[in-house]
């Protein structure tokens, strides 16, 4: 195990806030790391620092000789024109098989590899950025909120791929699903300190919640001792008799010490504009045609959205989500047919980008002043201001100075303060921190109006959608199953469609030449097993297989059960270890069914 990254004492600061307090932190070659941290805290700097992009006031960051970094870039580093095949050869130097051969780990097929990648929408060019980051073969890959605008599908793809890379991540993300599906380690950044946790982003949290109701417990007991101690001391310490114990119980008191504890940063207290609860059709689409002049994306749309649901809009990028949404509240026209709102729906709308079109000479106050509804008090608005964090002088600060998650809050706190009972947000999540939200999805749990979403966050659509709208092949229709079901069938999809695909290359390679017998030169006869034999091996493996993947369950069970990181660690390892055998009989077991395969033919 050697160690790619040696974090030292490091220090950094913007002038008053302190991002960096002497901090310190190692990366070995061995771990996928969750880097976790509230917005703000300094994650994306200390990746630049990482990178080479910026300097710290002090400190050190070790890098070992043979380091090779991978950064997923957020900006586009196309050429205008270029194919995506272009680009990853012109990025890699690799040639065009090779290319090839890594975008299909990530179904980038001849279609998308053979046209302009600028006409991709959002995800697969976010699929042809980690081709291409992979291709220089890094030992430590650096993600930076991978799956902001990435689909379902993608983001399954990006898991499966990330849990068989045999080299280190250190992963920057939001989406808790993700960081659990991916990463065995956790990298916690608050208050300037580097906290690592051996176990992924589960346990660290509630191991650290744990720690803090302990020092909480611990110092509830202590201020009770102080103040027995303290009485005691008040009665005696004047009388002659009991002058001695008194001071004795002083010498107790001054060794009675609290623990700080640490300071949790405050959370959006979110509150859903109070709305009365109705019943019907909230929006109908009769026959509905979605798209543009040159190109129709959907037709034949009859879909019905009743009050009081949370519809939760699902498909693949560049599918046409947003088109539907967009069509939905009128900002595009139907191409055909017609979208028919019930009568007194007052719709909100929450748009991708939308904080980019802020005046940015107003400061928070003004913003949310004209976004309140008429006759709204400056109390409640500037109570809303502290619900979403823009406490104090706060609500003084222009647009201008705002971060992007401030931004998004911002916009966010205008939509609460208006009368609308149906609410309509297409990615609201994006740029706000794990806490926030949780912290929308319980608002909006509460909320008696209507709400018609789209998120890439599994944790936040398994928490608030009730229904689901698949936008697929052209087609909008209401899915026959909650989010979990959809979430099982795409999954589903991509395993059958990667067990497939691994059978193609298995069956296709070239069969290997017979074992020569030692000694002799000779080619030797290879065993002719029977059918029986094979079954009967078959029979043995898939007992054993299921016995491993019930270990693997319970081992991974009782580590996010461990508060303990030494305890977490010796799970977690027994874990690796008992998902190594179940992988080596899977594959014993596909063997099997390839060798069966050939004897009944």
């Amino acid at each position: 195990m050697a160690v790619l990254l040696d974090i030292k004492n490091a220090s950094k600061r913007y002038g008053d806030q302190v991002l960096l307090d002497e901090a310190c932190a190692t990366i070995t070659d061995d771990g996928k790391v969750g880097f976790v941290g509230r917005n703000g805290a300094g994650k994306s700097t200390l990746l630049r620092v990482i990178l080479g992009d910026e300097e710290l006031d002090s400190g050190d960051v070790i890098r070992h000789p043979r380091l090779k970094l991978g950064y997923l870039r957020q900006h586009d580093p196309f050429l205008p024109g270029e194919t995506a095949l272009g680009f990853l050869m012109r990025d890699s130097g690799q040639p065009d098989w090779k290319c090839g051969e890594v975008a299909g780990q990530f179904e980038l097929k001849t279609q998308q590899l053979a046209g302009p990648v600028g006409k991709l929408s959002g995800g697969w060019q976010t699929r042809v950025k980690l081709a291409a980051l992979l291709l220089h073969e890094p030992n430590l890959l650096l993600l930076d909120e991978p799956t902001n605008f990435l689909d379902l599908r993608t983001q399954i793809l990006l898991e499966h791929f990330l849990r068989g890379y045999k080299e280190a991540c250190l992963i920057v993300s939001h989406d808790r699903a993700f960081l659990g599906a991916t990463c065995d380690q956790t990298l916690d950044l608050s208050q300037g300190k580097l906290t690592i946790f051996p176990g992924r982003i589960d346990a660290f949290l509630e191991f650290q919640e744990e720690q803090r109701l302990h020092v909480e417990r611990t110092n509830i007991a202590v201020i009770a001792k102080r103040k027995q101690l303290e009485d005691f001391i008040a009665r005696n310490k004047a009388r002659a008799s009991t002058a001695s114990r008194a001071k004795s119980k002083s010498r107790q008191l001054e060794k009675l010490e609290v623990e700080e504890v640490v300071a949790i940063a405050p959370t959006a207290a979110i509150r859903c504009p109070a709305v009365s609860p109705r019943k019907g059709p909230a929006v109908r689409c009769l026959n509905v045609s979605i798209g543009y002049p040159e190109r129709t994306v959907s037709s034949g749309i009859d879909v019905e959205i009743v009050h009081g649901s949370r519809a939760a809009i699902v498909g693949d990028n560049g599918q046409g989500k947003t088109t539907f949404l967009r069509t939905l509240v009128d900002s595009l026209p139907p191409l055909a047919g017609e979208v028919k709102w019930g009568y007194g729906c007052e719709i909100g709308i929450y748009a991708q980008h939308v904080y980019t079109s802020i005046d940015e000479k107003q400061t928070v106050l003004d913003y949310l002043e004209r976004a309140a509804n008429i006759g709204t008090k400056q109390q409640q608005i500037l109570d809303l201001a502290g619900a979403m964090l823009f406490r104090g002088r706060a609500v003084e600060k222009r647009v201008s100075v705002l971060s992007g998650g401030e931004r998004a809050r911002l916009c966010m706190a205008g939509l609460l303060l208006g009368p609308f009972n149906v609410l309509v947000l297409d990615e609201p999540g994006n740029h706000l921190d794990v806490e926030t939200v949780d912290a929308l999805a319980q608002a909006l749990l509460a909320y008696e109006g209507t709400v018609i979403f789209t998120s890439h966050d599994r944790s936040f659509m398994q928490t608030v959608a009730t229904n689901v709208v698949e936008v697929k092949d052209g087609r909008v229709v209401n899915y026959l199953g909650d989010y979990g079901a959809y979430l099982a069938a795409v999954t589903r999809e991509i395993d059958d469609a990667e067990a497939a695909d691994s059978l193609s290359k298995k069956s296709s390679g070239r069969k290997p030449a017979p074992p020569t017998d030692k000694g002799s030169g000779r080619r030797a006869t290879p065993a002719v097993r029977n059918d029986r034999d094979i079954r009967k091996e078959i029979a043995t493996l898939e007992r054993a297989i299921a016995k491993l993947d019930t270990e693997k369950k319970q081992h991974h069970a009782a580590l996010l059960a461990a508060t303990d990181p030494a305890e977490a660690l010796k799970f977690h390892n027994e874990m690796t270890a008992v998902a190594a055998k179940l992988t080596a009989a899977e594959e014993r077991w596909l063997e099997l069914q390839d060798e069966g395969n050939a004897a009944e033919a």
